[in-house]
C-alpha cells in the first residue's frame, strides 16, 4: 500500500476532514498554560533587554509553533518581523543575505543592515529577527548574529534564536565570561495539557477526543514525553493500529467451525476406537491360510445355513455360484465401514478436512455379519452385507444386483438442504438495515454508534449479515468515492449510546466505535443525493 492510500484509509476510516497529527496543519495554534508565560516573557525581554534571546528544545518541543505566535502576537505597525531559516544556509553570508532580502537593502552586511535598523527606529518601527534551526549555524553566523544583537548607539534588532540546546555549546566559547544572551528552556506538557492538545488536534479535523480512551492518552502521554512532536507521532500510530484490528476482524469474521484441541484429540480416539472394533467384528479372518501364495485372497468361510423359523432373525439368501465370498487383505484396500452403514447406525460424521463434527456419536455402533447359506456366493460387492441389519426389507431378494439399493436410502436421513435454508435470512436483515430511509426516519436529537466505515458494499453487508441485531449502514462520499459507515443501535441521549458501547464484542469494540447524533447522519445522505 502507497503512502497516499494509506492516508486515504486513515482518513476514510476515521471520517476525519484532514491529518489531524500532520507535523504543521495550517491555522493550527495551540498553547498550554505553561507556554503563555514563555510568550510574554520574551515580549518583555525584547523591549527592555539588550541581549540576544535564545530559546531551546529538543526536536518536536514547539519552538516553531512558539516562533510563530510571538510574530503574531506583535503590532505590525510598529514592528517589522524578520524570519530566517537556517537550514541549508548556516553561515554568515547566508544568512546576511537573508536579513538583508527582508529589509529591502543591496548589502548584505552588519554595518548595511544595522543602519536600516537605525532608520526604522526613526520612524518608530522596531525589528524582530527570528532565527529558525538554530542548531544549524555555524561560528560565523553565530558571530554576525551577536552583533547585530549589540546593534549600534542609535537603534538595535532584537534577535532570537529558536534551536535544540546543543546552540549553546556554540554561542558559549564566543562570549567567554560576557552575559550576551539569555536561554529559555522549554518544559514538556503536563499529562492533562496533552489530552488538551490531541482534542485540539482532533477537534480541528472533524472528530473529537472520544476516539481515544483515558488509558490511550496516558499511554500517549508516557511513550512521547509530553513532547508535541512525539505526540503527534505516537497518536498516529496507535489509530493506525486499531484501525488494522478492527479492519482484520472484518476481512476474517470468526464464523468458521473452531473446537478445541483436546475435544479433537477426544474424538479421534473415539474414530480410531471405531474403526478398530469393526475391523475385530465377528466373521471377519484375521489372518490368512498360512503358506498361502502372497497374492491370495482371504476367504470368509460359509457356513451350512437355514432360516431361522418362526420369529427368529431372518436369514440372508444370496444368489449365485459356490465361491466363497473374497475379503480384502491390505494393499486391496476399501473402507471398513462404508457410507450407508455408518449413516444408518447414526455413526460418526466428518467435516471437510476430515475432522469429526460436533454431535457425532462417541460410541462405535455394533455390526453383526450373518453368514449366507452353504453354496450361495456373496457377489463382487461387499457393500450390500450389512444392509440387512437396518433394513430387514431385502431378506426376500434372490439376486445380488438390487444390492445397491440400500446404499441410496440413507440419503433422506442426511438431508442438508432445509437445513440450509436459515442461513439465508441473515442477508434479508442486511438488506433491510441497509440505505438511508431508516435514519431519514430517526429523530434527529438521538444518537447511533458509528462502528466503522468501508470502501466496500460487500464488506459493510458481510459485517452487518455477521453481527446481525440493531447493525446498519449507510453511503456517503468521501473525497469523491463512495464510502459505506455501518452503525449501531437507536439512542435517546449520548451517555445511553457511551454504556451501549461498553457491552458491544471485544472485536467490534476494537475499532474504537464512537457516538454521533443522528442529524450529522442525516446531514451526510442529503450532501451525497
Amino acid at each position: 500500500m502507497t503512502s497516499l492510500h494509506a492516508d486515504e484509509a486513515f482518513l476514510g476510516h476515521y471520517q476525519l476532514n484532514h491529518d489531524p497529527f500532520a507535523p504543521r496543519v495550517p491555522g493550527f495554534k495551540f498553547f498550554p498554560a505553561q507556554r503563555k508565560p514563555v510568550l510574554g516573557q520574551l515580549h518583555h525581554l525584547a523591549r527592555y533587554s539588550q541581549l540576544l534571546l535564545v530559546v531551546t528544545g529538543p526536536q518536536g518541543s514547539g519552538k516553531t509553533l512558539l516562533r510563530q505566535a510571538l510574530v503574531a502576537s506583535t503590532n505590525k505597525q510598529t514592528v517589522q518581523s524578520v524570519v530566517v531559516s537556517a537550514r541549508g544556509a548556516g553561515d554568515a553570508a547566508g544568512v546576511l543575505r537573508q536579513v538583508a532580502q527582508s529589509l529591502e537593502i543591496a548589502q548584505a552586511e552588519v554595518g548595511a543592515i544595522l543602519k536600516q535598523v537605525v532608520q526604522l527606529a526613526l520612524t518608530g518601527q522596531e525589528v524582530y529577527l527570528l532565527v529558525d534551526d538554530a542548531e544549524q549555524l555555524d561560528e560565523s553566523a553565530l558571530e554576525a548574529l551577536l552583533a547585530l544583537a549589540a546593534g549600534a548607539p542609535e537603534g538595535r534588532p532584537h534577535v532570537f534564536l529558536f534551536g535544540e540546546p546543543s546552540l549553546i555549546a556554540g554561542l558559549e566559547p564566543l562570549t567567554g565570561e560576557e552575559e550576551r544572551f539569555h536561554v529559555i528552556e522549554l518544559q514538556p506538557y503536563a499529562e492533562e495539557e496533552t489530552r488538551e492538545y490531541l482534542a485540539q488536534r482532533l477537534e480541528g479535523a472533524g472528530q473529537g477526543i472520544e476516539l481515544f480512551s483515558a488509558n490511550q492518552i496516558s499511554d500517549i502521554h508516557e511513550s512521547s514525553d509530553g513532547w508535541p512532536g512525539n505526540i503527534n507521532q505516537v497518536a498516529r500510530d496507535a489509530m493506525i493500529e486499531a484501525m488494522i484490528a478492527s479492519r482484520s476482524a472484518v476481512k476474517r469474521p470468526s464464523v468458521g467451525f473452531n473446537m478445541p484441541k483436546k475435544h479433537v484429540l477426544a474424538i479421534s480416539a473415539v474414530v480410531v476406537v471405531a474403526v478398530a472394533a469393526a475391523w475385530l467384528m465377528p466373521g471377519r479372518s484375521k489372518t490368512p491360510t498360512t503358506g498361502a501364495p502372497a497374492n491370495e485372497q482371504a476367504q470368509l468361510p460359509l457356513g451350512q445355513g437355514a432360516p431361522t423359523p418362526n420369529g427368529g432373525a431372518p436369514a440372508v439368501e444370496f444368489a449365485g455360484n459356490t465361491q466363497p465370498m473374497p475379503l480384502p487383505l491390505v494393499g486391496q484396500s476399501q473402507p471398513v465401514m462404508r457410507g450407508p452403514l455408518a449413516e444408518e447406525a447414526g455413526g460418526i460424521t466428518e467435516g471437510d478436512d476430515g475432522v469429526p463434527l460436533e454431535g457425532s456419536s462417541a460410541v462405535p455402533p455394533t455390526v453383526t455379519t450373518i453368514a449366507p447359506p452353504a453354496g450361495i456366493s456373496a457377489g463382487p460387492a461387499p457393500t450390500p452385507a450389512p444392509a440387512p441389519v437396518a433394513k430387514p426389507a431385502p431378506v426376500q431378494v434372490a439376486t445380488a444386483k438390487p444390492a445397491p439399493a440400500p446404499a441410496a436410502k440413507p440419503a433422506p436421513v442426511a438431508k442438508p438442504a432445509p437445513v440450509a435454508k436459515p442461513a439465508e435470512k441473515p442477508a434479508t436483515v442486511a438488506k433491510a438495515t441497509s440505505g438511508g430511509s431508516w435514519y431519514a426516519g430517526q429523530a434527529p436529537g438521538s444518537y447511533v454508534v458509528q462502528i466503522l466505515g468501508t470502501s466496500s458494499e460487500a464488506a459493510a453487508q458481510n459485517f452487518v449479515k455477521e453481527q446481525g441485531g440493531q447493525y446498519r449502514y449507510f453511503k456517503k462520499v468521501l473525497n469523491g468515492k463512495p464510502l459505506y459507515v455501518i452503525t449501531y443501535g437507536s439512542f435517546a441521549n449520548r451517555d445511553a449510546a457511551v454504556t451501549a458501547i461498553k457491552a458491544l464484542p471485544a472485536k467490534v469494540q476494537a475499532g474504537k466505535p464512537w457516538p454521533r447524533t443522528v442529524a450529522s447522519v442525516q446531514q451526510e445522505l442529503a450532501t451525497t443525493r
